[in-house]
C-alpha cells in the first residue's frame, strides 16, 4: 500500500526543482528532469482528478511552496518519509478560505432577517385590536345551519356553555315583579299649601319655550316649562318643538300630545294658551333669551323676572335641563303631574302604541323591551371600539369626525369606566344570567343597528323571539308615522312602557324618563346594566363555567333591576328618580314584618335592597356636579347684571351631538 506524504517546504527548496520554460514561451508546463518527478506529477494528477483540484499540478511559479514526494510503503517495511507532505495543507487553507467567505455573507443576511421581521411584528401589533375586545369579534363568527338559523352556541371555550333553559335558577316572580314594589305607589297631587292658579297668575306676563333635541330631550323640557311658569307666575304658550336640530322632524306640539288634554289637567296649577296673543293689532315677537342648565327657584327669579316685567313676553330658547334638579317638593310634585299625567300623545299614536303592545304580549305571558342603541352616530360619539378592526375604526371615526367638538377618547378606558354601551350579545348574556330563558319575547326599540343582522347574530342565538315595530306591523300601518322621527319614537315609547321588564342599554333621556315612570307606576322591572362592573366578567367569561359567571352577573346587577330605594333620593336626574312623588305605604310594610309567613323561601327582607351605594352614586356623580343651588359671589352677579345670555361663553351647553345621541 502506498502512503502519499504532503508537506511545505522553503522557497528555496523549491527552486531546485522549478520547471523550466519551453524555448518557444507560451503556457508554463513542467519539465521534470529525473524519473521521481515524472512520478510526482503523475500522482499529482490522480490527486487532482480525486479531490476535485485545478491546474495545482500543471502551474507553478517562483512562488509556490507546495510539491509532492512520494513514498511506497510495503507491509515489510515501517520506515515513514522524512518529509513531510504539504498538497493536503494547502486544500486545507483553500476549504477554510472558501467556508469563511460564504459565512461573512451569512450573520449579515441573518440580522438583516430578523430585524425586518421585528419590524413587521410591531407594525402588525399596532393595527390588531386591543385583547380586552377579542371576545367582542365572535359577533362576527356566527355561521348558520342547515335551517338558515343562527346555531344557538356561542363561540366561547368549553368551560362557558349557555343553558337551554334557565329555570331553577332564578325564582320566576322575581324576573317579572320587584319585591318590594306593593310597599310604593306614586303620588303627585299638590298639598294644601300650593296656592290656585288664580291667585298667582299674574296679566301680562307670557313664557314661550323653544324645546331642543329628540322626543324624549324636548318631554323634559315641557316639563320643565311648565314649573318654570308657576315659579316667574305666568302664562304659559304651549311649547315649540324643536324642528331644525338632526332629527328634522317638522311635528309640532299638536301632532305629537294632546294639546287639549295637556292645557285642561294643568289647569289648577298653570295657565295655559295655545298661542300669544297680538299687541295692537300686530303680531307679538317675544324677546329671546336663554338660561343656564339647573337654574333654580332664585335663579329665574333674578334672571328672567325682571326681563318677564319689562317686555311681558319672554321665550326661553333651547330649553332643555334648563331647571334645577332640587326644589321644593310641591313644585317637584307639578313636574310629576306633567310628565306623568298631563303629556299625553295623540290618539293616531296611542292607538298604534297599544296595539303593537297587544301583538307582544299575545306572543307570550310576558316580553321584554330592550332599548338597545346600538346605532352608528351613538357608538361614534362613546368613542368605543367593538372589535372591528380596521373597518370599524374608519367608519365610526368619518362619522365622529362631523363634530368638532368631540375629543379623542381611550377605548380601552372608556369601557373600564362603564360609559360604552354593551354589545347586543353582552346584553343577552345578561338577561341569560338573571335568569330570563331563551324563549322569552324581546321587543328592540333601535334605529339602525351598526353592523345589522350579523351584530344581532349573537343576541339571536340566545333570543331567537326577538321582534321591533318593522316586524310586528305592516308598512301600510307605519306610514303614517315613518317620516317623523319623534312619533316612530313615541311607538317606541308606549312599548316600552307597557312591558314587564325593561332593559336599557345606556343612560339617555328615554332610559332616565321610563326609568322614573315605571318607579312612579308600581316599580316595574328597569334592569340598566352595571357596565363597569360588567366588564371585567364579559372579558374573562371564556375562563368561567356557566354557573359562576350567572352567580356574579346577578351579584353585581344589584342595585340595577328597578326596586324601591335603589338610589338615595335627591341623587341623578329627578326624571330618572322622582323620589318626591314616590310615597311608601308604611302601614302595609309594617303589617308584613308582624305577621308571620308560611314559607321562608317567601319573606320578604326589607333589608335586601340596600346596595352598593358606591356604584350608584359614582354613576351618578356627573350629573350632579353641574348643580348649583344658592347662586353667589361673581356667578351670581353675571346673573344679574346680564340677562340676554344667548351668547354667553360662560353658560356650560352640551355640544348638540350629545343632546341627540342622548335621547
Amino acid at each position: 500500500m502506498a502512503f502519499i506524504f504532503i508537506s511545505e517546504r522553503a522557497d528555496e527548496q523549491v527552486t531546485k526543482r522549478r520547471m523550466r520554460r519551453r524555448p518557444g514561451g507560451g503556457d508554463r508546463k513542467l519539465q521534470v528532469g529525473d524519473s521521481r518527478s515524472r512520478r510526482e506529477l503523475q500522482i499529482c494528477g490522480c490527486l487532482e482528478k480525486r479531490l476535485g483540484l485545478r491546474g495545482e499540478c500543471g502551474m507553478a511559479d517562483a512562488s509556490s511552496s507546495l510539491h509532492f514526494f512520494i513514498h511506497f510503503h510495503s507491509p515489510k517495511s515501517n520506515q515513514a518519509s522524512a518529509e513531510p507532505p504539504s498538497f493536503m495543507a494547502t486544500y486545507r487553507r483553500r476549504h477554510q478560505n472558501h467556508t469563511h467567505n460564504r459565512f461573512r455573507y451569512l450573520i449579515p443576511a441573518i440580522s438583516v432577517t430578523s430585524g425586518a421581521i421585528l419590524i413587521i411584528y410591531v407594525f402588525i401589533s399596532l393595527l390588531a385590536p386591543s385583547p380586552d375586545h377579542f371576545h367582542n369579534l365572535n359577533v362576527r363568527r356566527k355561521s348558520l345551519g342547515d335551517n338558515g338559523v343562527v346555531d344557538d352556541s356561542p363561540s366561547v371555550s368549553s368551560l362557558f356553555k349557555v343553558p337551554i333553559s334557565a329555570h331553577g335558577t332564578v325564582s320566576n316572580r322575581s324576573l317579572w315583579n320587584t319585591r318590594m314594589s306593593k310597599f310604593y305607589f306614586g303620588c303627585s297631587n299638590a298639598s294644601n299649601k300650593f296656592p290656585k292658579v288664580e291667585t298667582v297668575t299674574y296679566p301680562n306676563r307670557y313664557l314661550l319655550i323653544a324645546t331642543s333635541g329628540g322626543l324624549n330631550q324636548q318631554r323634559t323640557g315641557i316639563t320643565d316649562a311648565v314649573v318654570a311658569a308657576r315659579i316667574l307666575n305666568a302664562t304659559l304658550v304651549v311649547p315649540k318643538l324643536d324642528q331644525k336640530s338632526f332629527w328634522k322632524d317638522s311635528s309640532s306640539f299638536s301632532e305629537i300630545f294632546d294639546v287639549d288634554w295637556f292645557i285642561t289637567h294643568l289647569s289648577r296649577d298653570v295657565k295655559v294658551i295655545k298661542e300669544l296673543p297680538q299687541k295692537g293689532g300686530k303680531n307679538w315677537i317675544p324677546y329671546n333669551m336663554r338660561v343656564p342648565r339647573k337654574c333654580n327657584e332664585r335663579c329665574y327669579q333674578i334672571q328672567v323676572l325682571p326681563v318677564l316685567l319689562k317686555k311681558h313676553a319672554v321665550q326661553l330658547s333651547k330649553f332643555d335641563y334648563r331647571l334645577s334638579n332640587k326644589l321644593e317638593t310641591d313644585l317637584q310634585k307639578l313636574r310629576c303631574r306633567v310628565n306623568y299625567h298631563a303629556l299625553k300623545f295623540t290618539d293616531p299614536i296611542n292607538k298604534m302604541g297599544l296595539e303593537l303592545v297587544n301583538r307582544m304580549k299575545k306572543m307570550g305571558k310576558h316580553y321584554v323591551a330592550l332599548h338597545l342603541r346600538f346605532e352608528p352616530d351613538m357608538l361614534a360619539f362613546s368613542g368605543c371600539y367593538y372589535g372591528g378592526g380596521e373597518k370599524e375604526r374608519r367608519e365610526l371615526g368619518k362619522i365622529r369626525k362631523r363634530w368638532k367638538t368631540l375629543h379623542s377618547n381611550n377605548p380601552d378606558r372608556e369601557r373600564r369606566q362603564g360609559r360604552c354601551p354593551l354589545t347586543p350579545e353582552e346584553v343577552g348574556l345578561m338577561l341569560r344570567a338573571l335568569g330570563y330563558s331563551k324563549d322569552v319575547h324581546l321587543y328592540v326599540a333601535s334605529g339602525e343597528v351598526y353592523g345589522g343582522d350579523e351584530t344581532l347574530a349573537p343576541l339571536r342565538a340566545l333570543f331567537p323571539n326577538i321582534h321591533s315595530k318593522d316586524t310586528i306591523t305592516t308598512k301600510q300601518e307605519l306610514e303614517p308615522f315613518v317620516a317623523f322621527s319623534s312619533r316612530m319614537a313615541a311607538l317606541d315609547f308606549i312599548v316600552c312602557d307597557e312591558s314587564d321588564v325593561f332593559v336599557t342599554n345606556n343612560n339617555g333621556n328615554m332610559a332616565k324618563i321610563l326609568a322614573g315612570r315605571r318607579k312612579y307606576f308600581g316599580h316595574k322591572p328597569t334592569i340598566r346594566p352595571n357596565a363597569k362592573k360588567l366588564y371585567r366578567l364579559f372579558l374573562n367569561r371564556e375562563n368561567t363555567t356557566w354557573e359562576e359567571f350567572s352567580s356574579r352577573v346577578r351579584t353585581r346587577q344589584r342595585g340595577f333591576m328597578g326596586e324601591p330605594r335603589e338610589v338615595r333620593p335627591g341623587r341623578g336626574e329627578f326624571h330618572e328618580n322622582p323620589a318626591a312623588c314616590i310615597c311608601e305605604d308604611t302601614e302595609a310594610k309594617a303589617k308584613l314584618q308582624t305577621v308571620p309567613q308560611k314559607f321562608e323561601k317567601t319573606n320578604v327582607d326589607l333589608d335586601e335592597v340596600v346596595v352598593d351605594q358606591e356604584d350608584i352614586e359614582n354613576e351618578l356623580e356627573s350629573s350632579d356636579q353641574d348643580e348649583d343651588d344658592d347662586l353667589n359671589g361673581s356667578q351670581f352677579q353675571h346673573l344679574l347684571n346680564d340677562t340676554s345670555v344667548d351668547d354667553d361663553p360662560l353658560i356650560p351647553d352640551i355640544p348638540e351631538i350629545e343632546e341627540l345621541i342622548s335621547d
